[in-house]
């Protein structure tokens, strides 16, 4: 399998994941939030600056479906995720292949 094949694959399986199968996600809270619970300390939590943002809370904002609004904000996330990643990657790649700096002679007067 080339590279490329496998870069593809991995994203369509990401968006699948992201995309269907997130709606099947546990209910349940996550470690941090059970752990909060169990130990009595889950009132003190406060909201944070990205609370109302249009992804919080796994969600899609102004989608009723709520399997669509899942779905959504995950293959969104996939897609920030990957754009992120790919400029990383082009930056690291360009720093990389530059040649580097030829050496300064102070001979050469």
């Amino acid at each position: 399998m080339t590279t490329k094949r496998f870069a593809i694959v991995g994203v369509l399986l990401a968006l699948l994941v992201a995309g269907v199968l997130s709606f099947y996600a546990s209910k349940s809270p996550d470690g941090l939030q059970h752990v909060a619970e169990t130990k009595g300390f889950s009132q003190t939590e406060t909201q944070h600056s990205t609370a109302n943002g249009p992804l919080a809370g796994y969600e899609a904002k102004g989608v009723s479906s709520p399997h669509l609004s899942k779905g959504l904000a995950g293959v969104v996330g996939v897609g920030v995720t990957g754009l992120v990643m790919g400029g990383l990657v082009l930056v690291l790649r360009r720093q990389a292949s530059s040649p580097a700096d030829p050496p300064h002679h102070d001979d050469d007067r």
